[in-house]
């Protein structure tokens, strides 16, 4: 790819050559250079733009968006990442994985494992001006998950642009324990344990993201209001994760248990 010479926003072709470049590279498990190497003028809505024009090319292929992921929602995961904006993704049915189940860790380039809650929408959820009490009320249910995020760019290095073109590191997702009303739960204060191989690897509660996960849905709907989009009933959103992400690879098992939700695992193999 040329490298560009201004900071002049993507052209279209080069929105669909990028699609092109980082689904094929997600697709084949291949690592390569952050977008913003060869595109140094690439800028977060270059980024969307170019991650819409990966989540189109699935739908074209007989994929189904089942719902949205947020990015780097807590201090954790700014932390580890070295970016503190947060950024949102699509989930694709072919990203669903099943509780207690296995994922092939050689179908993933380098794998890393965070505990979120999931919300699933009984109502349309959209912004712009959405907020916590908003959420709560749309919600249906919330449920333990586990996000298995695998950025395409080599070393896990990326800029926020480069992040939200690879769909927010999306990958695999697994959903477990119990279904439980959102609005009966005091979920900023629901604490909960991820473990790997039987030993406790990550500790949080529902608090660290944004002081609330159904801050996290809000997030989501008023950034998609600004594409004239918005969460819809039926969705999956996973709130983002509580802790820093835990690396994975072939024989390891993960099972994640949260306060008043019960546990969700899964290996990988």
């Amino acid at each position: 790819m040329t490298a560009a010479t201004d900071a002049m926003p993507l052209d279209a072709a080069t929105i669909a050559e990028l699609a092109d470049h980082l689904e094929s590279a997600q697709r084949e498990a291949r690592p390569v250079a952050q977008i913003s190497i060869a595109h140094p003028g690439v800028d977060i809505d270059d980024g969307y733009a170019i991650q819409w024009a990966i989540r189109a090319r699935k739908v074209a292929r007989g994929a189904r968006i089942v719902g949205m992921k947020a990015g780097v929602t807590s201090r954790a995961k700014m932390r580890q990442v070295g970016i503190d904006t947060p950024s949102y993704g699509f989930l694709a049915d072919s990203f669903a994985a099943l509780d207690g189940g296995e994922i092939e860790a050689g179908s993933l380039i380098h794998p890393r494992v965070e505990p979120e809650f999931a919300f699933v929408l009984k109502r349309d959820v959209e912004g712009p001006g959405c907020h916590v009490g908003a959420v709560l009320a749309a919600a249906d249910f919330v449920m333990p998950g586990l996000e298995i995020i695998d950025s395409r760019y080599r070393d896990f290095k990326f800029d926020l642009p480069s992040v939200v073109a690879d769909n927010s590191s999306s990958a695999r997702f697994v959903l477990g324990g119990r279904c439980r009303p959102a609005d009966a739960l005091d979920l900023a204060s629901s604490g909960l344990v991820m473990e790997k191989n039987g030993e406790a690897v990550a500790y949080g509660a529902g608090a660290a993201v944004l002081g609330h996960p159904a801050a996290a849905v809000a997030l989501i709907a008023n950034l998609l209001a600004r594409r004239g989009e918005k969460l819809r009933a039926g969705d999956i959103v996973l709130t983002g994760g509580v802790t820093e992400a835990t690396p994975v690879k072939a024989g390891d098992h993960i099972r994640l248990r949260v306060q008043d939700l019960g546990s969700v695992t899964i290996r990988f193999a």
